[in-house]
């Protein structure tokens, strides 16, 4: 099974283009990379793939790995689009895959309603794009060889949808995660969570590689930095510190351990901060653009 990050950031990428914070003033200098939002590439024998979500920078995300380059006129090697929620930045690139080829996309019932609730995604050819519908914990196969299991995590309805009190770790269809089985071994990919109860941590300890939700490292950042009134709870992420964080919950797993989905005001992103020293000393990674996990 290989894993290929298109994408590691969190919405809006690193540098977001409206934002002088630290950690995109370090990007646009050069010191840091950047990273385009998240997006992760599946194949179990290097021909055909599957893309978990589709994110806005999509395109630049194919033109940038020749695995998904085309092999002749006309044609792609992804095959399918398996989405674990409605937001912005896990749809839109959807939008860049309407040049009748057809691909089969994943979802489940309330993320599909999204879709078909937004007249854009017509673009999509349904005689082309066929939607198939994903059930919580029923394992489904997008690939030959390739086995995908959804479960729902804690999680929030997309922002452009929430209402005036929205509930912020909901259980559901709206954000879930998924447990990918091929060749003998197995990744966890969970790119937007908002708590770690108890049996997610179980869930997520056995695995061979997981790919977890690295948006923030601490709840408060974003309003403490002076780039938003939002906190991570409040964007529906679990933050990586702090005594319920990702770091301290998650400790012990059992294999490679890989955070993505990365916010540009996460201090992790540079390489000389304690967030960082702390992330490495506990074994855990951030994932970068082009990274590839060969399980």
């Amino acid at each position: 099974m290989r894993l290929v990050t298109l994408g590691a950031g969190a919405g809006g990428g690193l540098p977001q283009w409206n934002c002088g914070c630290v950690q995109c003033s370090a990007a646009r200098a050069g010191l840091i990379a950047p990273m385009t939002q998240s997006t992760l590439a599946v194949s179990v024998d290097g021909r055909d793939w599957v893309l978990l979500n589709a994110s806005p920078d999509l395109r630049q995300q194919l033109a940038a790995c020749p695995s998904l380059h085309p092999a002749s006129l006309r044609g792609s090697p992804v095959k399918a689009v398996v989405l674990t929620n409605g937001d912005v930045d896990h749809v839109a690139g959807l939008l860049t895959l309407r040049e009748k080829t057809g691909f089969t996309l994943y979802a489940t019932e309330a993320t599909h309603r999204i879709l078909s609730d937004n007249s854009v995604f017509g673009v999509l050819d349904p005689a082309l794009v066929e939607r198939r519908t994903i059930i919580l914990d029923q394992p489904f196969s997008p690939l030959a060889g390739l086995t995908i299991t959804p479960y729902a995590v804690p999680g929030k309805i997309p922002l452009y949808l929430e209402g005036e009190t929205p509930e912020l770790d909901m259980m559901g269809e709206q954000t879930v995660g998924l447990r990918l089985e091929g060749g003998g071994r197995t990744a966890q990919y969970v790119p937007g969570c908002a708590a770690l109860p108890d049996w997610l941590v179980e869930r997520l300890t056995p695995a061979d590689v997981v790919l977890f939700d690295g948006t923030i490292w601490s709840d408060d950042e974003m309003p403490s930095s002076g780039t938003g009134n939002k906190t991570g709870a409040r964007m529906g992420h679990v933050s990586m510190s702090g005594a319920n964080g990702s770091l301290a919950r998650l400790s012990r797993l059992q294999g490679r351990r890989i955070y993505t989905h990365v916010n540009n005001t996460n201090s992790a992103l540079m390489p000389d901060s304690p967030a960082r020293a702390a992330i490495t000393a506990a074994g855990w990674e951030i994932a970068t653009d082009g990274m590839e996990v060969v399980l």
